[in-house]
C-alpha cells in the first residue's frame, strides 16, 4: 500500500482557538468589518499599519504583503495546503536549512502561535557593505487548506509589546482560499487592492 494514512502526514499546526481568535478562513471571517481585499489575504486596517506589496521582477506577480506597524515588519504569504495535512512542520525545517547555508543561527520556541523560528539572519548593509545580522521570527499557521507563513523583524523580535502588537495584527487575517483546485505549496495568488471608487 502505497497510500499515505493520515498518521504518515504532517500534522497541522495552529492556535487551538484559531478558528474563532484568527488568522481565519473566509468562511471563519465577519463580513461586515471593512477589509482591504488582497486576494488570497484580507487585511483589517488599523491606525498606524502601512501596506507595501512586493513584486517578483520577471513575472511582475505579487508574492508577499508587508505590513509595516508597532515599529516592526510583517511580511505573510498565503499557501494552498491539503485537507488533511499541514505544511508548517516541513517549512520550518526548510527555513532552518537555508538560514543555516547562510551562516546564520536559528532556534526553535514555542511562541503565542505555536512553534515558532527565531533567527539571527547574516545580512550586509551600508555604502561600506558592513556584514551585520538581523533578527527574524518566523510564524506559520496551518489553516483549512491554507498555510499563513509570517516573518517578523524590527521592534517585534525582541520586544514584548511590539510583538503583540504585530501577533495580533498577523492572526487578524482572513486568508480566501478559494474554490479552485491548487497544488500544496503553491502560493495563493495575491492581487493590488481596489482603490476606492475603482471596484
Amino acid at each position: 500500500m502505497t497510500d499515505p494514512t493520515p498518521a504518515d502526514s504532517p500534522r497541522k499546526i495552529a492556535p487551538e482557538d484559531r478558528a474563532t481568535s484568527g488568522p481565519f478562513d473566509e468562511s471563519e471571517a465577519n463580513p461586515v468589518r471593512p477589509y482591504i481585499d488582497l486576494g488570497g489575504i484580507k487585511i483589517l486596517p488599523r491606525e498606524g499599519l502601512n501596506l507595501r506589496l512586493e513584486v517578483e521582477e520577471q513575472t511582475k506577480r505579487i508574492v508577499a504583503v508587508g505590513l509595516d506597524y508597532a515599529g516592526s515588519t510583517l511580511q505573510v504569504q498565503p499557501f494552498a495546503a491539503p485537507r488533511t495535512a499541514g505544511l508548517w512542520e516541513e517549512t520550518r525545517e526548510q527555513i532552518r536549512q537555508q538560514i543555516r547555508q547562510q551562516g546564520g543561527r536559528v532556534e526553535e520556541r514555542e511562541g503565542p502561535l505555536g512553534p515558532e523560528l527565531l533567527a539571527e539572519v547574516p545580512v550586509v548593509a551600508g555604502p561600506e557593505a558592513t556584514a551585520g545580522k538581523r533578527l527574524a521570527r518566523f510564524v506559520g499557521v496551518d489553516g483549512p487548506r491554507w498555510f499563513l507563513r509570517g516573518v517578523i523583524g524590527g521592534a517585534a523580535t525582541a520586544d514584548v509589546e511590539a510583538a503583540a502588537a504585530v501577533e495580533d495584527l498577523f492572526r487578524s487575517i482572513v486568508v480566501v482560499r478559494g474554490g479552485s483546485p491548487m497544488p500544496p505549496r503553491d502560493l495563493i495568488p495575491l492581487k493590488m487592492p481596489a482603490t476606492p471608487g475603482t471596484a
